[in-house]
Order: structure tokens, then C-alpha cells, then sequence
């Protein structure tokens, strides 16, 4: 193991990155969510393109088993939106003080979680799609957070749907953020070496779910997820706020 990289660090890490990858994989969404306040409290560099390879990852994964279901049409309109969304993201993190980031995610974990909650009805159309798609760029280039404003306009459809749907928007607009990253300066060795580190929990996460679906009680996981997400959130918070 490199010595760049500290053992109990990683240890956390892929337990952080296996928890998130099998909620993703139960409920549709959450490894972001559940990992990256996590991750940023352990080890800031994990966040966020370590995070945004694994929701790639986990992203493919599930979409090769839901292949079936996939109806990829109006989804480019919201991949457009992740173009600006990501361009204001990684300017936030080119010149924001790391307290300043954690902040930031620590807001937007909180919006997610706010945004999960809230029974918000909107018409599935090209303005929405290309809205939902820059504000999911803001949070994905961030804090590799990028699901639920997507989760909250594509939430009618059917579960097999809503699972293949985001996950096709996950691998695509991972690409975006990814590449707007790295013209940014903001993708290094370490990032890359962290992610083929934690690639394992991912499959290991997915391959768990896979054994527990249709076992585990998918609403009583959200709730749960939920709240695992403002705690970490608020910690993360109170850190960065005495860090200032």
C-alpha cells in the first residue's frame, strides 16, 4: 500500500463506499449522498471525484441489470444542464476554502435530504429536464451529489424505470463532471489511485443488495438513509464551522 495512504483512512473509506453502494443499489439513489459528507469528514481529498468514479461504477452495475427497462428519451436536456451546473461547481472549488467546501456539502446534503422528503409534482419536459440537469450539475460537481433533483422529477415512474433512468443520467453526466474536473486542474494521481482503491466496496456493496432485494423494507432504508445523511451533514457542519 502506498504510504500516502493511511490505513485506518481507507479502512473507514470502504466501509463509507460499501454502505452507499448497497443503499444505492436497494433504493435507487444514496451512495453520494451517504458517502460524500462521510468521506470529507475522513479524508477531504476523497471528495469529490474518488466519489463521482464510484457512482459511475455503481452506476454501470445497475444499469446493466436494468438495461431492460431503460427509456433514455428527454434525458439529453437534463445532460446539457450539467454543462454550466458543472462549470459554476468547479469554480466553487477552485477558489473556496476547504471549511467553505465542507460547508457547501454539508448545504447540499441537507437539500437532497429536503428535496427527498417533499412530494414535489412537476411536468417532465425539456425546461425542467435542462433545470433539474444544471442544478444536479451544481451538486454533482461539488459534492458528487448530483441524483436528487433528477430522483425528484423522474420519481413517478415505474421502480425498474426510475433505477435504469438515473443511472444512465449517473454514467453520462459523471463523464461531464469529470471532464470539466480535469480541464480544471482538479483531477490528480491520488484522486485515481483512491478510486481504484475503493472500486471493490462498490462491487461488494452491489453484489450484497443483489442478495437482499426484495428481503429489506425499502421505505424503512430510506428513512433511515435519510437520517444517516443529516447527522453526518450536521456534523460536518459543526467541524467546518470551527475550522473557519
Amino acid at each position: 500500500m502506498p504510504e500516502t495512504i493511511n490505513g485506518l483512512t481507507l479502512g473507514l473509506a470502504l466501509l463509507i463506499i460499501f454502505t452507499g453502494a448497497l443503499i444505492q443499489s436497494l433504493i435507487g439513489f444514496g451512495l453520494a449522498v451517504v458517502a460524500s459528507p462521510l468521506l470529507y469528514l475522513v479524508e477531504p481529498d476523497l471528495v469529490p471525484v474518488p466519489v463521482i468514479l464510484m457512482g459511475f461504477s455503481i452506476a454501470l452495475l445497475t444499469l446493466l441489470r436494468e438495461r431492460s427497462a431503460l427509456e433514455f428519451g428527454g434525458l439529453q436536456y437534463a445532460l446539457l444542464g450539467r454543462i454550466p451546473g458543472g462549470i459554476l461547481g468547479a469554480t466553487l472549488l477552485l477558489y473556496a476554502p476547504k471549511p467553505v467546501l465542507g460547508l457547501a456539502i454539508a448545504a447540499i446534503v441537507f437539500v437532497a435530504v429536503a428535496l427527498s422528503l417533499c412530494r414535489i409534482s412537476a411536468p417532465v419536459n425539456r425546461l425542467t429536464l435542462f433545470i433539474a440537469g444544471t442544478v444536479s450539475g451544481v451538486f454533482g460537481t461539488i459534492a458528487a451529489i448530483g441524483g436528487p433533483p433528477m430522483a425528484i422529477l423522474l420519481a413517478g415512474k415505474d421502480p425498474n424505470k426510475f433505477r435504469a433512468a438515473l443511472s444512465a443520467f449517473f454514467i453520462f453526466s459523471s463523464m461531464i463532471a469529470l471532464g470539466i474536473l480535469a480541464v480544471s486542474g482538479l483531477v490528480t494521481s491520488r484522486h485515481l489511485l483512491w478510486a481504484v482503491l475503493l472500486l471493490p466496496a462498490v462491487v461488494a456493496g452491489y453484489l450484497a443488495a443483489g442478495l437482499l432485494l426484495g428481503r429489506v423494507d425499502k421505505q424503512k432504508t430510506r428513512v433511515a438513509t435519510l437520517v444517516l445523511c443529516s447527522l453526518s451533514a450536521l456534523l460536518l457542519t459543526l467541524r467546518s464551522l470551527a475550522t473557519l
